[in-house]
This record gives structure tokens, sequence and C-alpha cells, in this order.
């Protein structure tokens, strides 16, 4: 019998999931196109007219949604384009498990199929800063310059603490456990009653998971809180999907070697390189930063006061003014 109770409960929640897709399918189609690219479907989201195109590169589990504050500031001077990464919000999974080559190609490869032309202004956020120094490396005749959003440490993690090889690792072992929890709609579940601020349902939700899956959701739901409220219902369509926490996985594995890799690049001195550092960034990468401006011609670092890390949610309009002064520079 209780066998039998266990087995309708399984069923009932693989039932309340996929309708919960199904549901959000229409509800939230992709803003831009989706595009084939080495066998997987892209969204892509261009607005604005003008030159340099505008290229935005998102955080390490981040989407195009990221840059909801951004993206239309930027389309009023320029033509300015977001993605997602494989595995994120509209992107299906990739086919193979991601490195900075298959990145930045994969990149090149849908700016060419969506008739982008070069040359880029490229803006990356915290990992995205890796890909855009790697692209800036293997492609500098395409770079018009570079803004990078209080972006990761390559040094810190190229050579990887014993300190965080366990948060990496710990955090591979949530986006995992994250995984079958959405395919048996626990995450959706818990993302409504957080949002909803309904503590006895959330609290049933942690004791059913073990108590490991809430604090990660509960500071992802302060995270996008920050986003404008009309994109809030489909970042939270986005991550009651079990793709969105297996690609967070495979990113969180890859930065080590992404960052070693990236640890060995050259930037062109001729291409101009903006840093906006967070109010609460550390010793070590301010300097690390301030070393990267001087190897341009054209380089500069701000600090922007009263700001975390995911400043371009807090802070939008200075991610615009460094790229519009770029593209008068250019």
């Amino acid at each position: 019998m209780i066998l039998l109770f266990l087995g309708g409960l399984l069923a009932a929640a693989v039932v309340y999931q996929k309708l919960g897709e199904h549901r959000d399918a229409r509800r939230f189609p992709p803003p831009g196109r989706l595009i084939s690219v080495g066998g997987r479907r892209l969204h892509f989201f261009a607005q604005g007219n003008g030159a340099p195109s505008v290229i935005l590169e998102s955080g390490i589990a981040a989407s195009s949604l990221s840059w909801a504050h951004v993206q239309p500031l930027l389309a009023k001077f320029t033509c300015v384009v977001s993605y997602d990464r494989p595995g994120l919000a509209w992107s299906e999974l990739p086919s193979a498990s991601p490195t900075l080559d298959r990145m930045t190609k994969m990149l090149a490869s849908l700016l060419e199929k969506a008739n982008i032309l070069p040359p880029y202004l490229l803006v990356g956020h915290s990992f995205g800063g890796l890909i855009i120094r790697a692209f800036a490396h293997e492609r500098p005749d395409q770079v018009a310059g570079l803004v990078l959003v209080d972006p990761v440490s390559v040094e810190a993690w190229a050579r990887c603490s014993d300190l965080n090889k366990g948060r990496l690792a710990r955090g591979v072992k949530l986006s995992r456990r994250g995984a079958w929890l959405a395919r048996l709609g626990v995450v959706r579940l818990a993302l409504a009653a957080a949002t909803r601020r309904n503590k006895r349902l959330t609290t049933v939700i942690a004791n059913t998971s073990a108590g490991t899956a809430m604090p990660f959701l509960t500071r992802l739901v302060g995270e996008v809180q920050k986003l404008p409220a009309e994109v809030l219902p489909a970042v939270r369509s986005h991550w009651s999907r079990a793709k969105a926490f297996q690609a967070m996985a495979s990113y969180l594995e890859a930065l080590p070697q992404c960052a070693e890799i990236a640890s060995k690049m050259t930037i062109s001195p001729e291409i101009p390189v903006t840093v906006l550092s967070a109010a609460n960034a550390t010793a070590a990468e301010l300097q690390e930063r301030d070393q990267w401006v001087r190897q341009s011609k054209r380089g500069r670092h701000l600090q922007i006061e009263n700001t975390g890390h995911w400043l371009h949610l807090e802070r939008p309009e200075v991610i615009a003014d460094a790229v519009r002064e770029l593209v008068r520079l250019g």
C-alpha cells in the first residue's frame, strides 16, 4: 500500500511538472529567434540599429533576461544582442561539455548565422568576462572593445584553491540535485511558494528536499527580484526546469579549466578595455583588473559605489555609459 501511494505521488509530481512546462511554453515564448548552431537551437535577441554591434555575455548561469535593464538602454544608440548559452533559458542543452573554445566558436557561428557583422563591442558579466576575453584573443580584428562587468578572477580560478574547489563541488552537487527536484516539480513549487512568501509551504518543501535546496532557491529568488517585474515569471519558469540546473552544473565544472586557458591568452593592446568593479570587489580582484587595463592603450577601471556583483541589475545606466563611451571612441 505504501509503495502504491508513493508511486502515485511520484506520478502526480511528474504530471504537475509536465503540465507546468507545457503552460510555460505558451505563456513565455522567446522574445528573439531560435537559431541552429551545431545541431542545437540557441535563443538570440537583437534590438536597435548602429555599429559597432554590442554583444552581451551573461554570467555563469544567467540568461539573456539578466540584461533586461541594460539592453533597452543600449538599443537607443546602437545594435545590441543578447543570447542564451546552451541549456539556459530558451536554448537547448549542448551535445558536449562546455569549453572556452567551444563557447567562443559557438558565439562566432551564432553571430554569423544571425547576420550580425563585426566589429563587435563585447560586454561580459562575471563568467561572461572569460568568454569575451577569449573571443578578443582569438579574433582581435573583429573586436572594437571590451566592457568587463565585475568579471571573475582569472588568477584565482586558474589556480583553484582547495576552498574554491570545495565551493565548486558543492555547487555542482546542488545543481544536480536541483535537476532531479525540478523533474519532480519541487523547484516549481518552491519558487512559487517563496515568491508568494508562503512560509509553511516552503518549510514543507525544505524538509522534503532534506533542507539543502531551499537556501539556494531563496537566494535565487532574491537575485531575480532585481529584474524588471515583467520578466520575473519567465525567469521562474526557466529555473523550474531540469535543464537549467544541468547547464549550471556543467558551467561550474568548466570554470577552472576555462580560467586556466584564459590566463595564457593575451589581448591586443589596440583593443579598448573598460572594467567595472562592484563596490564589494576584493583587493586582489581590483589589483588583477588594474593589470588588465594597463595592458590596453585605452584601458579604464572604475569601481561603482553601493553595488554588488550583479551591478548591471543595480546600476544599468553605468554599463550603458561605458558602452556609449567606447562606441564614441570607435
